[in-house]
């Protein structure tokens, strides 16, 4: 398979600013010689990390937070940036006690992910966490996140539950299956 020439930027500017975001705008120009004008997120320079915490007894821990997007209560995986001078598993761990009240002493990365790379170019790892234990950080949630146990030999019911519906959260769950099923099996055998 032939690898494609990346466009030539002509220009980048800034289409518009908030306290979170800015959009830029990059003229391309194309190996073909087609120049188009596309809009991107900037780079915020911060990664994030999303875990997907599984309990001696075999439950997944998730949270219903608020989400202004779709502007309802949604159900998905903890999650948060990374902060400066912090690795994905340092950030992991914090996230986890802030969200959930619990550490991990194991955290398995499942892999790194990107959230519509046409517009965006933040990063996410996923990992699976076990070992938990109790410690509590504060967080900076508005409010107290609704902690729900979900049993692991449940998960595909957990697939086609209505309020797991962001796409991190069901890519986190698919690849901790497959991880989970390939580490079990691989356990029988040996």
């Amino acid at each position: 398979m032939a690898k494609n020439k990346k466009p030539k930027i002509l220009t980048v500017e800034t289409a518009a600013k908030s306290k979170l975001f800015t959009i830029e705008s990059l003229d391309l120009e194309f190996s073909n010689g087609v120049k188009r004008t596309y809009e991107r997120m900037r780079r915020s320079g911060r990664e994030a990390v999303m875990m997907v915490p599984i309990t001696e007894n075999g439950d997944l821990l998730l949270v219903r937070e608020y989400a202004a997007g779709t502007e309802e209560y949604e159900l998905g995986f903890p999650k948060g940036l990374v902060d400066l001078g912090e690795t994905p598993e340092d950030a992991a761990n914090r996230e986890l006690k802030e969200e959930i009240g619990l550490g991990g002493t194991t955290f398995i990365p499942l892999k790194k992910v990107v959230l519509a790379p046409s517009y965006f170019s933040s990063e996410m790892t996923l990992f699976l966490v076990e070992g938990l234990y109790p410690e509590t950080l504060e967080g900076d949630e508005p409010e107290p996140l609704e902690v729900i146990r979900w049993p692991f030999n449940q998960s595909d019911e957990l697939l086609s539950h209505m309020d797991f519906s962001e796409a991190r959260s069901i890519a986190a769950l698919m690849l901790a299956q497959r991880y989970l099923a390939k580490n079990t099996l691989s356990n029988k055998t040996d």
